[in-house]
């Protein structure tokens, strides 16, 4: 048997997981975080309750699950390769770095939603949330570490600290792109942009 191929034990197993996540991303969307309920999860995916328990313990675990999946399109643009050779080139990519970042957010608007709902009821969610923050937080780190090696930035700011900050501003008008049903986004991206660039880069 080929190693990549599964055995119908694990394809049952894969199945059942994946038909948890989609009611759970149902009764989360239909109910909010906190009116939804696993039983209500575990009846719309018609899976035993000794079955789904296997899987996911509570609520929590599950709706985790569901978040760790919408933030991959994040973690994607996070990932994005930052290697500019001009200031001019970096607020360039830092623009379009903002654009998707906030862009993924909109798409999503209904479920991330659900997510700061969750993040303030939760603390398993809550907990899991600070992991996401600090994983974007590194990598923005990262970022002003390679540019003030570059001597593109300013290197009387500490890479640590100034990651958070811009974090913390993305992550403000994230919500509110999720919250506000009208946004002006060209200029939320415009503002951001300048004000971090200006300040950071010479």
């Amino acid at each position: 048997m080929n190693k990549t191929e599964l055995t119908p034990r694990e394809r049952q197993a894969r199945e059942t997981r994946r038909k948890l996540i989609e009611a759970g991303r149902e009764i989360f969307l239909l109910n909010g975080f906190q009116k939804a309920t696993i039983s209500q999860i575990i009846k719309k995916a018609n899976i035993g309750y000794g079955t789904a328990y296997v899987y996911f313990k509570n609520k929590d675990v599950l709706f985790i699950e569901i978040m760790e999946e919408i933030i991959i399109k994040f973690y994607e643009v996070a990932d994005l390769p930052f290697a500019p050779k001009t200031t001019e080139n970096a607020h360039e990519q830092i623009s379009k770095q903002v654009r998707l970042f906030l862009e993924c957010a909109i798409e999503e608007k209904e479920m991330m939603l659900i997510v700061k709902e969750a993040i303030g009821t939760s603390p398993l969610v809550e907990e899991r949330w600070s992991l996401i923050r600090e994983r974007f937080i590194k990598r923005i780190g990262l970022d002003i570490k390679y540019a003030q090696k570059e001597q593109l930035a300013k290197t009387s700011f500490q890479p640590e600290i100034l990651a958070r900050g811009w974090f913390y501003a993305n992550e403000m008008f994230m919500w509110d792109c999720v919250k506000e049903d009208e946004i002006e986004l060209e200029k939320i991206i415009s503002n951001l942009t300048n004000m971090y660039t200006g300040g950071l880069y010479q």
